[in-house]
């Protein structure tokens, strides 16, 4: 006999296809099972999964097969994202270690294109919408990797650059009363003008410049949490890759 599927020759007795692993007798009954109504097909995916999941299909979906050249390529990425990280986690918000970091360059660009973007809101929003535009990048690209192109992975490796980014102004907030930290252009918040220095600003005309290393210290603390997360998310994505890679 032809298996059905490959046309593999065989023997008749065969349950299963030795080629392709057609199992026979499921193959003739879902033949000759009868038709489902287009209606009845609608309205089976229209019905929505539970909230388990809608989680698992976009934070946990996993392609059929895992190509194993991307995957060694991922693996070394999240090698690097973990002592790279691990270093942000365990130097100090003091050390500044992370604003002279080539980190800080790529945040750099989102975060004076923030002020340009939110500059039509007012002086306030002008000087917030630094850190805004730094923040919201990586956090655009999560939800792009999420809903669009369904690559939690992707999605992963942009949480620990929010978290990068969270860190990365935490020490900025906390030069708010000091003005010792540089900023761009070689000035520091005490040989600037108000309003040059960002967290100086803000957390001056929101009453909170007292509050300036707590808040420093809160950011950091998201930071981490953010870092260790992508952690998890990245390295639990590889396994279940790993699962699927092509033979």
């Amino acid at each position: 006999m032809k298996c059905p599927k490959c046309s593999f020759e065989q023997p008749a007795q065969n349950v299963e296809c030795i080629r392709c692993g057609l199992i026979f007798a499921k193959y003739k009954k879902r033949r000759s099972a009868p038709p489902v109504s287009k209606s009845l097909t609608m309205a089976r995916e229209e019905i929505p999964p539970g909230v388990g999941g809608i989680i698992k299909n976009l934070f946990f979906f996993v392609k059929p097969e895992t190509n194993p050249l991307i995957f060694s390529a991922r693996v070394l990425l999240f090698l690097i994202i973990i002592v790279w990280g691990l270093i942000f986690v365990f130097s100090t918000m003091e050390s500044n270690y992370i604003g002279e970091s080539f980190w800080h360059l790529v945040n750099l660009p989102f975060h004076e294109a923030g002020h340009i973007i939110f500059r039509p809101l007012g002086r306030f929003m002008t000087s917030l919408g630094g850190t805004l535009g730094q923040l919201l990048m990586p956090l655009i690209c999560l939800v792009v990797f999420i809903v669009k192109t369904r690559d939690p992975f992707a999605a992963s490796f942009s949480t620990w650059w929010l978290a990068v980014n969270f860190m990365d102004i935490a020490p900025y907030i906390n030069d708010a009363r000091s003005g010792t930290l540089p900023l761009l252009g070689g000035n520091t918040g005490r040989t600037s003008p108000y309003g040059f220095h960002d967290w100086e600003f803000i957390l001056g005309e929101s009453g909170l410049l007292k509050y300036d290393h707590g808040l420093a210290d809160f950011s950091y603390m998201i930071g981490t949490v953010l870092m260790m997360v992508a952690f998890l998310w990245g390295g639990y994505m590889l396994f279940k890759q790993y699962q699927k890679l092509n033979p």
